[in-house]
């Protein structure tokens, strides 16, 4: 993928390159120290944790990969799209950076891709949730209803022909859309110019419902994340994902820091400050929990 539309000033990072067994995967890698990785959902990349990576690069080692299909990574027409395939590539990636002790940053679909990581291996430390799930969405009429139509003759032609998900879809999920200016809805737009680079969101899309037996297998296993620090931001203006299902993380990780903000589905676009604060928190917890197993006090250089 040429890397011409990105622009320097949003996303001031080096690009690097991971050979994944379906294709090359971009990542970006900024910083030293415990990892912090981000796992990103659609019709997004690693774009979307700028604000995050750019703030917290001076305290933490910062890791995005843009799933294969998305963003600056390779977009074969023939790759595997599903969750449990990214899930597959990401858990390869992880380790084949040697990650431990991660803090495991997921949204939308970078939650049933991501967990799997929280929930084998026992390299995931810590986990902050934005507007996302991981049980069955055939239940809810509405969300199989879409999921059917995606996959349909139609969805196909939207998604495919008229990238209808960066398109359309995105800004709709913004309850600010000021804060997704022309430049920015550019870099959303542009990993997608041609409709056979547009397969993998529409995969995903046809996933919603069409995956639930994996996110059955996920929420089946919920217990797991409860021995975790954890932390949910949600924005309660998400009009795909209401406040219900909050409700549901709140009941999976009843300790779990919990972050209510005025926004859309996308927090970190619409309230990058206050993401980074719960993220940096998120980071501060771990070093106090190493510092102080018994839980003593202790002097923390990145209390907010």
């Amino acid at each position: 993928m040429e890397e011409t539309f990105v622009d320097e000033a949003l996303y001031p990072f080096r690009s690097r390159w991971w050979a994944s067994s379906d294709g090359r995967q971009h990542y970006v890698d900024e910083g030293s120290g415990r990892p912090i990785l981000f796992v990103h959902g659609t019709p997004s990349w690693s774009f979307e944790w700028r604000h995050a990576i750019a703030s917290l690069r001076g305290e933490a080692r910062c890791i995005a990969l843009d799933h294969l299909g998305f963003g600056l990574s390779d977009k074969p027409a023939d790759a595997p799209y599903r969750p449990r395939d990214h899930a597959r590539r990401l858990a390869a990636f992880v380790a084949e950076l040697g990650l431990e002790d991660v803090l495991l940053v997921v949204h939308d679909f970078g939650v049933p891709i991501g967990i799997p990581l929280a929930l084998e291996g026992g390299r995931v430390t810590g986990l902050v949730v934005l507007d996302g799930w991981m049980w069955p969405h055939g239940e809810r009429r509405e969300i199989a209803r879409m999921s059917r139509l995606v996959r349909s003759w139609l969805g196909r032609l939207l998604y495919l022909r008229f990238n209808a998900s960066p398109r359309w879809l995105l800004p709709y999920a913004f309850a600010d859309r000021s804060r997704l200016t022309p430049e920015v809805h550019r870099h959303y737009l542009a990993p997608f110019p041609t409709p056979a680079s547009r397969i993998a969101p529409w995969t995903l899309g046809c996933e919603l419902a069409g995956s639930d037996e994996l996110y059955a297998s996920l929420w089946a296993r919920r217990g797991v994340l409860r021995r975790l620090p954890s932390s949910i931001v949600w924005g309660a203006r998400d009009p795909a994902f209401g406040l219900d299902y909050l409700a549901r993380w709140r009941e999976a990780l009843p300790e779990a820091e919990v972050t209510e903000l005025p926004v859309g589905h996308f927090p970190q676009e619409e309230a990058p400050a206050e993401v980074t604060r719960v993220i940096r928190r998120a980071v501060a917890r771990r070093v106090h929990a190493s510092r102080s197993p018994r839980g003593g006090e202790v002097d923390d250089p990145l209390s907010p």
